[in-house]
Order: C-alpha cells, then sequence, then structure tokens
C-alpha cells in the first residue's frame, strides 16, 4: 500500500509538472498538427492521468491484510523456502497485484499460491499446472 501511495503521489506532483512544462515547451513551437514532441507529451498525460486513476481504484478497494507473526502458516506477507524438483527456491507470497513470478513473488489467487496459504513448513502441496503435476514441499517460513 506504501508503495502504491508513494507512486501516486509521485505521479500527481513530479511528474504531472514535469509533463505539463513539455506540453507548455512543445505549444510554444508553433503549429500543433504536425508537432511530434506535443503528440509525445499529450500521450505521456493521458497515460500518466489513466495511471493515476487506477492507483486511486486500487487504494480505495484495497484492504491490507493483517500479518500473523506467531501462526507460523503460509500467508499473504510470507517469504517461504519450498523444495521442489530437487530444488530450494524462496517464495513471497503477495496479492494479486504485486505478483511477479521471474523474481519469486507468488500472487495469493495463483494455483501455487492458493496450494500454499494455510500451510506450515514440513507439509507438501501438490499444484496442477499447464506443465504438469509439481508437488512442494515447505521448508520453512522465513518472515
Amino acid at each position: 500500500m506504501k508503495k502504491l501511495q508513494e507512486e501516486l503521489e509521485q505521479r500527481k506532483g513530479e511528474i504531472r509538472q514535469r509533463i505539463a512544462k513539455a506540453i507548455k515547451e512543445a505549444k510554444e513551437q508553433g503549429d500543433l498538427s504536425e508537432n511530434a514532441e506535443y503528440s509525445e507529451a499529450k500521450r505521456q498525460h493521458s497515460e500518466n492521468e489513466r495511471r493515476i486513476m487506477e492507483l486511486e481504484n486500487i487504494i480505495r478497494t484495497s484492504q491490507v491484510a493483517d500479518y500473523c507473526e506467531k501462526c507460523n502458516v503460509v500467508q499473504v506477507g510470507s517469504k517461504i523456502k519450498v523444495k521442489f524438483d530437487g530444488e530450494e527456491k524462496i517464495f513471497y507470497i503477495v496479492g494479486s497485484n504485486e505478483a511477479d513470478p521471474s523474481s519469486g513473488k507468488i500472487s495469493n489467487e495463483s494455483p501455487i499460491g492458493k496450494a500454499l496459504i494455510g500451510k506450515a513448513p514440513g507439509d507438501k502441496v501438490s499444484v496442477k499446472t499447464p506443465a504438469g503435476e509439481l508437488v512442494y514441499k515447505i521448508i520453512e517460513i522465513i518472515e
């Protein structure tokens, strides 16, 4: 939530000002019909305003999950070590808007995330994926 709020603040302040300055400078060049700088600045303006609306909606409708440190089960916010196919991996269980599987951030709504939520160290979970069935063993909950 903090990252989303920081991005929103930056887009409403610094980025908006930079784009407004670019639009003003492009207008000063004259004919807007063939002004590539003006067209690009207007595109950036539209993209920034779209993202601002998106961020405001996410912040307004999101609910920050409570994290139970004593529970010792996988939950949103957990950093866990799992073993599968003889390899150990670190996963972070995150909300869907933060998911980035390439960096180990697994959505709680993904098949793997759903299977891991509520499980404890030592538990094994089986997950059906397009690549076939995978079995994960939870080694530890790091944080």
